[in-house]
């Protein structure tokens, strides 16, 4: 890649396309400088990511003041309610891949067909589990071995956050089908919109404001239904109003269904790639569970601080993969492989910085958010233990990103399939309970497992076969 210098010559140089990245310039990402091409497109997806995990810890952050049933209940309908961000996440996936291909080969209208039909499957897919949360919430925290006080705080956020699944699907397809056509400014505004609503509603609607009595913790689940929603709104108003490169037109929701089994293909194994992982918290979190409340509250806490430094990582790897389907599409695989190793470096030297800086801070950082001192004890040693896997987590993501933005779902979910089920939930289990060291074995079967990953998805990559997929 000739004159590097050319692409950022100064200061002011970098200031401007900062700007240009936030207000989101059209332009083609399949020429020109990769450096420049992921900037522009990792800025707006970083601050998105940035703004998802804001979300996180302001829900964490108001629920905390409610007790520790309260963050319990939070931290095991969270890790239920990761089968519907797993299949939000499959479908964005898929639709990012077919958008990506298709804006790579300059075929716009396709582009916008394709992810029509992804919302399509989505809202069809959202019902079931409605129907399943608001019938069943009580029966599913009791399965997760939630106390019976738990059950009785919790019952009802979890009725809210099953029976308006819907507008948290769309949010994270809809961005997935802006990311693709490399419209990540669109992505990165309506997540702000959303998030905006949800840190100025969940004050309010958990403790209430004047006249108004608050609802507690089904007020947080109120705010979040609201907030995304609203979020929602301004999506679909910039996929209908035809401004944007990709533009949505009604006659397209007639089913397609060579363009519904091709993503759901892809979206399948997208989903079930996210399911095995977020399946594996699930049983994490049992196993951290038999430890009490406190365990499962410091073990919560941590996880979203965790998500709080890794999504910037995530927002890299998502630059990654529309960069790769673009470049496939327009026929040049060795772009896609270039941008992916140039990714993979910056996420490396990110996830440094972070890990020195969660070691250095994390009983401070712990301590903003909870004042229970076991549960800020466990929550600390995770946080720190787990630092020591930070670079693999932020490579890992960008080989991650890269399979699924080729459209090469299966070859991830085959890795999370064994590191995770066959690896990671076995010896944690042994390191807890068979050893005794209580949620610590936890933690550090988490970070050996993430370094087996990495290494098993970089040597595949190395291979290249995800350059012939054709979707």
């Amino acid at each position: 890649m000739h004159s590097n210098h050319n692409t950022f010559p100064g200061l002011s140089s970098l200031f401007s396309f900062f700007k240009r990245a936030i207000k989101g310039e059209q332009q083609d990402y399949t020429e020109g400088s990769i450096r420049k091409a992921l900037f522009m497109l990792a800025i707006p997806m970083i601050l998105e990511m940035v703004m998802e995990s804001v979300f996180a810890i302001v829900d964490i952050f108001f629920v905390g003041k409610l007790g520790k049933e309260a963050v319990s209940t939070v931290g095991l309908i969270e890790s239920v309610m990761a089968i519907v961000y797993s299949i939000g996440i499959g479908l964005s996936m898929a639709a990012a891949a077919m958008v990506s291909r298709r804006i790579g080969e300059k075929n716009n209208k396709e582009a916008g067909k394709a992810g029509m039909q992804a919302v399509l499957i989505a809202v069809m897919l959202s019902v079931p589990i409605s129907v399943t949360g608001l019938l069943f919430s009580s029966n599913i925290l009791r399965l997760m071995g939630a106390s019976t006080e738990v059950v009785k705080v919790g019952a009802s956020y979890a009725r809210i956050m099953f029976g308006f699944n819907i507008v948290i699907i769309l949010l994270f397809l809809i961005n997935g089908i802006f990311r693709g056509a490399g419209d990540a400014a669109i992505a990165m505004r309506s997540l702000w919109i959303a998030n905006s609503c949800n840190i100025i509603l969940c004050p309010v609607l958990i403790y209430g404001i004047g006249p108004l009595h608050g609802f507690g913790l089904t007020g947080a689940a109120m705010a979040t239904a609201i907030g995304r929603g609203i979020g929602v709104c301004y999506q679909l108003y910039h996929l209908f109003n035809g401004k944007k490169i990709i533009r949505f037109r009604l006659q397209q929701l007639a089913p397609d269904l060579k363009i519904i089994k091709s993503l759901l293909l892809i979206s399948w194994t997208a989903t079930f790639q996210f399911l095995i992982a977020s399946a594996s918290w699930i049983i994490l979190a049992r196993i951290v569970a038999r430890f009490g409340s406190a365990s499962i509250a410091g073990y919560t806490v941590a996880l979203r601080v965790i998500m709080f430094f890794i999504l910037p990582a995530w927002g890299m790897s998502n630059a990654a993969a529309t960069l790769v389907g673009q470049n496939l599409g327009a026929g040049k695989p060795e772009r896609a492989e270039q941008s992916v190793w140039k990714t993979a470096r910056y996420n490396a030297i990110f996830m440094i910085f972070v890990s020195l800086l969660v070691l250095i801070f994390s009983k401070y950082i712990i301590g903003f958010m909870n004042n229970d001192e076991e549960v800020e004890m466990i929550a600390s040693k995770a946080l720190r233990i787990m630092s020591f896997g930070y670079i693999f987590f932020g490579v890992g993501m960008v080989i991650n990103s890269s399979f699924n933005g080729a459209g090469d779902s299966k070859t991830p979910t085959w890795i999370n399939l064994f590191g995770f089920w066959a690896f990671q939930i076995p010896l944690a289990y042994l390191l807890a309970i068979t050893f005794k060291l209580g949620p610590t074995g936890v933690f550090f079967a988490i970070i050996i497992t993430e370094a087996l990953i990495t290494t098993a998805g970089i040597i595949i990559f190395r291979m290249g076969k995800w350059k012939l997929i054709k979707i």
